[in-house]
């Protein structure tokens, strides 16, 4: 069970942030996308510091620096996503957001020469071949909305690869903590700059703000972290590009969206990219040893 920790975490974040998309869509018709960024991530913090505030007493000037830049790029990876979606669908949306399962192996390679493993870099494409089949709609036209979710995905790209990367030598809970606490200090910047001061309270948008708060961001984020410290980005990429597949689930649960031939299709290629990415088909050269 130990050995696949790190899978099993990320699995379970996957869920937690598929469920968010049913979340976010009901508190979109309360408040304004930044108004839900600053309240989950005001959210996360608090609660995390509550929690941890014990643990913030070996806080390292290393942790700080590394949960800082952490934290910045979750923030513009999600302002990206979030205005992007203004401009174009949320099947492209959920589309290019996933093109960051591919692109995290080459930060490696391009950045710090790192070899790209064959068999993560198949399951990677194949992962998002399965997420254009689970959520695309074909469109030929590019706009402006689809090119800032595609730089989305760059930054989603570096925020997996360096939570890997980081929490090889740092505290995750720690590190955790710092990140969301940065986000949340942006992005109450940005929504007083943006005069967007009023909220309401009332229970059909808050609940589901709390919920994004709570799951998507405190549970996920730590969940996230820690399991990282266990496994590689790109097989981390992988896994939590399950999140598209658990957004249709949730979407077909809860708001009675209709199951389609075409979310089967793409649920079973993600299925075969992470078996790829994990077994790199070793149980098929361990038959072959055994005839």
């Amino acid at each position: 069970m130990r050995k696949y920790s790190g899978e099993i975490g990320l699995i379970i974040t996957a869920i937690i942030w598929g469920s968010g998309f049913v979340a976010s869509a009901m508190s979109l018709e309360h408040y304004t996308p930044y108004q839900i960024l600053a309240g989950r991530f005001v959210i996360g913090a608090v609660i995390l510091g509550i929690l941890f505030y014990k643990k913030l007493k070996k806080l390292k000037k290393s942790t700080l620096i590394k949960g800082a830049i952490l934290g910045f790029i979750l923030y513009i990876a999600f302002v990206l996503q979030t205005v992007g979606l203004q401009y174009t669908t949320p099947s492209k949306n959920a589309f290019l957001t996933a093109v960051n399962v591919v692109i995290v192996p080459f930060i490696g390679f391009l950045m710090y020469k790192r070899k790209i493993d064959l068999f993560e870099l198949i399951g990677a494409v194949t992962a998002l071949i399965g997420v254009a089949v689970l959520s695309l709609k074909l469109s030929s036209e590019i706009n402006s909305g689809d090119l800032l979710t595609l730089s989305c995905a760059v930054g989603f790209a570096f925020h997996i690869f360096y939570t890997a990367k980081f929490v090889k030598d740092e505290d995750p809970i720690l590190l955790t903590i710092i990140q969301l606490t940065i986000a949340a200090i942006i992005s109450c910047i940005v929504v007083l700059f943006r005069g967007e001061t009023t909220f309401t309270f009332q229970s059909e948008g808050l609940l589901p703000l709390i919920y994004l708060g709570i799951f998507s961001t405190t549970i996920a984020y730590l969940l996230q972290t820690v399991a990282q410290k266990f496994i590689t980005e790109t097989k981390a990429a992988i896994i939590l590009s399950t999140e598209a597949f658990w957004g249709m689930a949730f979407s077909v649960l809860i708001l009675s969206e209709v199951m389609t031939m075409k979310m089967i299709i793409g649920a079973v290629l993600i299925l075969i990219a992470i078996i790829i990415s994990e077994t790199k088909f070793g149980f098929l050269k361990r038959k072959k040893g055994t005839t």
